[in-house]
């Protein structure tokens, strides 16, 4: 076993309340220089939608991520010859509208316009070209606007819908959507890193975040094509790529990052997990329907002898040992099942994982009452369930979060309801004990484990969100210089400003 160890992270999505109160923390803390105006590390999006940049999703067009042809795992933008052949010319890449142009506003002409008849405005002016401009697009454009034909419609994860269930999602009585934040995945298998020609992109081997070095970058922009996700992106004024770094200045001092930090509706769990390095390319090739198995396997137990010597072995210090033992990552997604990888048919092994939100029931009013459909499936009551009825289609969550197979997403909305079951029996006493015990049971849920679930879900402390390992990043430094002259407190980024090299 090659066991190592991996700072991941779980977004509860039945949380988030879309406020964008993440994305701001990141872009006051990180891009508010020249050239990274419209790059968002942290963005949330509405589903369903296009998303941000629009359509990332779409990989025949991008070619982001891995694919297996001839029983072999190899990069969907091109082979190393390709990347040669293509160095000086990448065409696999968003452009500027698939973003949006940065502007800011003439607030100069708004303060010191002459007296006149007219009100004076601020016109938008372009922070790439200093031109006035139109305003036709942002970073949430679409937002809340996810049950709309415009964007829900053009949705790659829409594609495999039959129409009845297309129609179902645009009737305007049944709209729905849910938030869904997005950040770097800190890939285990990361198609940036396979991509870059330079070298430039990198994973810690330490913590397992993915950085970009700014000084060996070329910019040839390889990576931002390699990540499926679009999270790597181009400084226009520096000629560097720039992505999200975790906020490791903070981790390494003992803090949450700022969007975690920063999250109103709490949906935001941060903890480490111990991997075999060994099985990456097994899981990473594996077929579609077993990718989230698969990804559940090369997660190890931080409890095993047999590991925790392993891990030991290969330098992971106990400190971070100790904080595995404690991660919340690791109870969501190991030890209930609970959280899922986002479109894990990538096959770059995210280390970001979503526990996906509640699904909303078909209902009608029907003589005065709120008549939901099908509440008579699974035995429960009308108001906290039926699956096969709910208004976003099992189908689509799948292509989501389980790389279209059915059944894993279905047994995860089987416990979150059995969760609910369980404790509007207790406390709402509306329901019997063999109702809740019956929800148990289809969730394959024990009360013990119900009740854990719901304290770490609604009542969580800081410390239970957050368990920051220890990075000893002082003992890094000893390799290269003293680590008195680099505290943790001194030194964002590069020692020397990167510049262009042409």
């Amino acid at each position: 076993m090659d066991i190592r160890a991996q700072v991941s992270m779980v977004f509860h999505l039945d949380k988030c309340i879309g406020c964008h109160t993440c994305s701001v923390a990141c872009k006051n803390i990180w891009t508010d220089r020249e050239g990274v105006e419209y790059q968002w590390w942290n963005n949330v999006e509405t589903k369903p939608g296009t998303g941000y940049p629009t359509l990332w999703e779409n990989q025949e067009e991008y070619k982001g991520g891995w694919e297996v042809e001839d029983d072999r795992l190899q990069l969907k933008l091109q082979s190393k010859i390709g990347t040669l052949g293509n160095i000086f010319y990448n065409r696999r890449l968003p452009t500027i509208n698939d973003y949006y142009e940065p502007w800011t506003y003439d607030y100069e002409h708004l303060f010191n316009a002459p007296e006149g008849d007219d009100q004076p405005t601020a016109r938008p002016v372009s922070l790439i070209t200093g031109e006035f401009m139109e305003i036709e697009s942002g970073p949430n454009w679409d937002d809340d606007l996810g049950g709309s034909p415009v964007y829900a419609s053009n949705d790659p994860n829409v594609a495999p819908l039959t129409d009845e269930e297309r129609a179902q999602l645009n009737e305007i009585q049944r709209v729905v959507f849910f938030y869904l934040p997005r950040i770097c995945n800190h890939c285990i298998n990361p198609g940036c890193v396979a991509a870059c020609p330079a070298g430039a992109a990198y994973k810690r081997g330490e913590d397992g975040i993915v950085l970009v070095n700014q000084d060996k970058c070329r910019a040839w922009r390889m990576c931002i094509s390699g990540c499926p996700y679009k999270k790597v992106y181009y400084n226009w004024s520096t000629g560097k790529s720039e992505k999200c770094v975790l906020c490791f200045p903070r981790l390494e001092s003992g803090q949450a990052p700022a969007c975690f930090h920063s999250c109103v509706g709490r949906i935001r769990y941060l903890g480490v997990l111990l991997y075999d390095a060994d099985r990456i390319e097994e899981v990473a090739s594996s077929p579609a329907a077993d990718l989230v198995e698969a990804q559940r396997g090369i997660i190890q137990d931080p409890f095993d002898p047999d590991v925790i010597a392993a891990a030991k072995a290969n330098g992971v210090p106990d400190g971070m040992l100790e904080a595995a033992k404690h991660s919340p990552v690791y109870k969501f997604v190991k030890e209930w099942e609970l959280a899922l990888p986002l479109h894990p048919d990538f096959r770059t092994v995210p280390m970001l994982y979503y526990v996906p939100p509640m699904l909303p029931v078909l209902a009608k009013m029907k003589d005065g009452k709120y008549d939901v459909a099908g509440a008579e499936t699974e035995g429960l009551k009308p108001l906290l369930t039926s699956l096969e009825h709910a208004r976003v289609p099992l189908r689509y969550m799948a292509e989501l979060f389980s790389a279209g197979n059915e059944e894993v997403v279905t047994e995860v909305y089987r416990k979150l309801i059995a969760v609910r079951v369980y404790k509007r029996a207790e406390t709402v006493g509306d329901l019997s004990q063999e109702e809740a015990q019956e929800a148990l049971d289809v969730g394959n849920l024990t009360a013990e484990e119900a009740e854990a679930i719901f304290r770490l879900t609604a009542l969580p402390s800081f410390e239970e969100r957050f368990v920051v390992p220890p990075l000893a990043r002082e003992v890094a430094i000893e390799q290269i210089g003293s680590p008195y002259d680099r505290k943790r407190e001194g030194g964002f980024g590069s020692r020397t400003a990167p510049e262009r090299r042409w």
